[in-house]
């Protein structure tokens, strides 16, 4: 059954283009919450990653009350706070604040990955075992948080989270894996699945946390959306480079290191090994790219394959007007403004 309306949101992870500065990066980060804010896109998350000179996005809960200041009507959030890397309290307190000063406009994406390599993430909290038990308690502990609870042996029995807030902003996990779509079901979370990371397991994972989820004073009902990279244009040729470029984006990460800001002339003569090829083909299931007809016609039928009614689009490109131009274009096709 074809979905009825499909909404559109955006996860911007800051990307510093070659040439470009990390205040050019957030500058542009702006531009497109504004845009999209007046387009009828329906929430915009920003990323936490650290060591990782060609993204600026390294501190989500600042960058959200810019981008709240900036913008009239989107939800804004983090996609996602990386919650091993902070104390549930300091999370839990930011985010307070946050709601405090937008109410109800504060989305909260948790990621159990610390969003760098383990040296970094050790640094960030030297106390972080990557334990999956030690996360799970700092959701438990989050929610008390959240909630004052009052519970005997409750954290916040004795502390309690400044500002106290009227409502609190909803939680969802993110995940590429069935791990965190279970434990998103056992808390009652919304639960975010990163297509743009794992291209082919998504809809067992989704199917999963619904059969498994349990309300929660915060979400009675599952809600489950999903992250794509994509990229539209009118013109073929351009849509091309943009998926060249990607493609050289993926091997970069597979060949190890940190990522290094390319131009499409950069990489037009780069040669592949075979396995890198075969790896290219499976990658390009983590985007979706073409002319507006094709995107459409791809993005609806992947909302039909999840049973979502929501997908978030992670685009990059060469140039600001482009990386704008393509969420007009989406807008425009999914009548967004209706």
């Amino acid at each position: 059954m074809a979905k009825q309306h499909i909404k559109l949101s955006v996860l911007d992870q800051s990307p510093i283009n070659k040439g470009k500065t990390s205040t050019d990066a957030l500058n542009e980060t702006t531009r497109l919450a504004e845009l999209t804010d007046s387009l009828g896109y329906t929430r915009f998350w920003v990323s936490e990653h650290h060591n990782a000179p060609t993204l600026a996005g390294s501190t989500p809960e600042i960058l959200i009350a810019h981008l709240a200041n900036h913008t009239k009507k989107m939800r804004i959030g983090s996609g996602g706070i990386m919650l091993p890397n902070h104390s549930s309290l300091k999370a839990a307190e930011s985010f307070r604040l946050l709601e405090a000063l937008y109410p109800g406009r504060i989305d909260m994406g948790i990621g159990r990955a610390p969003g760098t390599d383990r040296l970094t993430a050790s640094i960030l909290n030297p106390t972080n075992k990557f334990d999956e038990q030690d996360f799970i308690q700092q959701l438990y502990d989050l929610s008390d948080f959240f909630h004052d609870s009052q519970e005997s042996g409750s954290v916040s029995q004795k502390v309690k989270a400044i500002p106290v807030t009227k409502t609190v902003p909803p939680r969802w996990l993110l995940t590429s894996s069935g791990e965190s779509g279970l434990i998103a079901a056992h808390f009652g979370l919304g639960l975010s699945y990163a297509q743009f990371i794992n291209p082919y397991v998504g809809a067992n994972i989704i199917q999963g946390y619904r059969r498994n989820f349990k309300p929660s004073s915060d979400l009675k009902e599952p809600q489950a959306n999903v992250a794509i990279f994509v990229f539209c244009n009118e013109d073929e040729e351009v849509v091309k480079r943009q998926q060249a470029l990607m493609d050289y984006r993926f091997i970069q990460l597979e060949r190890g290191g940190n990522l290094v800001a390319v131009h499409y002339e950069d990489i037009i003569t780069m040669p592949y090994t075979e396995f890198e090829r075969q790896r290219i083909q499976y990658n390009r299931g983590r985007t979706i790219m073409g002319t507006p007809e094709i995107v459409k016609k791809k993005l609806t039928a992947l909302a039909e394959t999840y049973d979502i009614d929501e997908i978030m689009l992670v685009t990059y490109a060469e140039k600001i007007e482009d990386r704008l131009h393509s969420y007009e274009l989406l807008a425009k096709e999914f009548n967004l403004s209706e």
